[in-house]
């Protein structure tokens, strides 16, 4: 029976899957246009970090702009209307990834651009060879894994806001002034406004029209230059390597490589989550595919200048919020971005786009991130398990360069580059600790459960005969006490060393 959807109308056909519905080119671009905007924000945020980091000009900035939505548009089309072997053929909108963001800045401090780039390419292809056993490899990557390593992408980025905030220029004389933190604050607070604002069309779009409004702002205080718009083609093609041919360093290597198995993590879950939005089967087939476009455009992205691509979760919402499911829509919107992509006056545009109201909305766009590795974070099982010691741990490393950037400088380099950003130190210590306590398990694994396992349960002995500190479904089972699920919880005295006891011998409800 034919199908349609409230906000489109359009019937879809009787035969076929629903991401196949062809809406007409008006609507395809209507609507392909707002998957851009909705994503417009986060995509045009790394290649200013990272340029920032790189030292290079306004100008240059643009190009990176320019060549990150230039290769966004067609990894875009790739992944939503595919060919042989390559592309989902899902309403997936891929992007530059905000997972490298932090190991790329690490890079360019040594290598510059050109190590970036090389770093890019080689991970990339070795993503695009495991892409066929990745579905065996994602059981290392849970959510304890993915939500530590995403909390840890979002507090990394956070100095960049706060720089961005003062001004991003500390040798400046207005570097961290109150006129350029007050500019931050405005445009923080225009994100806010604009997010409570009940028309979905304005809350969606808070961070990129706040930037607008933030900019408008500068312009009357003196405060935005863009006087080197003009200078440079209005319409040009990226050109390959702009930046220098890409140079090769093994520990930048691994250091992306770490990204990549993150980012091909990340992009199956989008898979999977629009495929159960949009109504629609898929298969291991469908996922390999998918993740082959990822990594193929990933390693074609540096030749033009762009970094590794992704697909966007924000977007994903998108297609659930808006019931637009046709994989076409999304393709029109990679048109789009290809064509903004050829237009180097739109990322001068951006690049003069003064650093307080780029700081002002970073702490939202970046907390965002964070927010969501903690969404995840909350679905992960800490009862009986070391999950929280993985969490901890990882958490803790990942933040050390990010508290005290200096403090790998005496190790050799190669250690460094890999640990020196947070993303890589969190992710490398999560799966190792992963493998360890979840899936090596010698001996009696659970019969005496560690401390911080039980950390958010453990029982006084003091309390035991007034019985204050069970909960509801415990039970005394041969003398000892286990929750709704049989799991022994652990009684200590008051020095928090484990006591033997027992309490009758007939098992007894709670």
């Amino acid at each position: 029976m034919a199908e349609s959807t409230p906000e489109t109308g359009d019937v879809a056909a009787a035969a076929g899957r629903p991401e196949d519905e062809r809406l007409g080119i008006g609507k395809s671009f209507a609507y392909g246009i707002q998957h851009v905007l909705t994503m417009y924000g986060g995509i045009i945020a790394p290649p200013l970090i990272i340029g920032g980091a790189a030292g290079v000009s306004p100008a240059e900035i643009g190009l990176l702009v320019a060549s990150c939505l230039f290769i966004g548009g067609l990894a875009t089309i790739l992944q939503s209307y595919g060919v042989p072997f390559f592309g989902s053929r899902l309403p997936l909108v891929q992007g530059t990834s905000f997972a490298g963001v932090a190991t790329m800045t690490a890079i360019v401090a040594d290598g510059g651009l050109p190590a970036v780039f090389g770093a890019v390419i080689v991970s990339a292809l070795l993503g695009l060879l495991i892409t066929p056993v990745f579905s065996r490899l994602v059981k290392y990557f849970p959510p304890v894994v993915t939500g530590t390593v995403i909390t840890v992408i979002g507090l990394s980025l956070m100095p960049v806001a706060a720089r961005w905030a003062m001004g991003n220029d500390t040798k400046a004389a207005d570097s961290g002034s109150v006129s350029n933190i007050g500019l931050a604050a405005a445009t923080l607070a225009i994100v806010l406004l604009l997010s409570k604002i009940a028309v979905p069309a304005i809350s969606r779009l808070s961070i990129l029209l706040s930037i607008v409004v933030g900019t408008a702002l500068a312009a009357v205080l003196g405060k935005a230059d863009f006087s080197q718009v003009g200078n440079g083609p209005i319409f040009a093609v990226p050109a390959p390597f702009g930046f220098g041919a890409p140079t090769f360093d093994v520990a930048a290597i691994v250091s992306m490589f770490i990204v990549i198995l993150v980012t091909l993590t990340e992009t199956t879950a989008d898979i999977l989550a629009v495929g159960e939005i949009v109504g629609t089967k898929v298969g291991k087939r469908r996922i390999g595919d998918g993740l082959r476009a990822d990594m193929a455009s990933s390693a074609i992205a540096p030749i033009f200048n762009g970094f590794i691509q992704s697909a966007f979760a924000q977007n994903v919402g998108l297609v659930a919020i808006t019931g637009v499911r046709s994989r076409f829509v999304v393709t029109a919107g990679g048109g789009v971005l290809v064509v903004l992509g050829l237009l180097p006056v739109l990322g001068r545009v951006v690049a003069a786009i003064p650093y307080p109201v780029l700081g002002g909305a970073g702490l939202v766009l970046f907390g965002t991130v964070a927010a969501s590795g903690i969404k995840t974070l909350s679905k992960v099982d800490y009862n009986g398990n070391l999950n929280l010691v993985i969490v901890a741990a990882s958490v803790g490393l990942g933040m050390v360069p990010i508290a005290v950037p200096g403090f790998y400088d005496r190790f050799p380099a190669w250690v460094g580059t890999i640990f020196h950003s947070g993303i890589s130190a969190a992710a490398l210590l999560a799966v190792v600790l992963n493998l360890v306590f979840n899936h090596l398990k010698p001996g009696k694994a659970g019969s005496e459960p560690s401390v911080f396992a039980t950390a958010t349960r453990v029982i006084d002995y003091s309390d035991l005969k007034v019985l204050s500190r069970l909960e509801n479904g415990d039970k005394v089972v041969d003398g000892k006490i286990v929750d709704a699920q049989g799991r022994p919880v652990p009684v200590r005295d008051s020095d928090g060393q484990p006591v033997s006891y027992r309490i009758g011998t007939e098992p007894e409800e709670h």
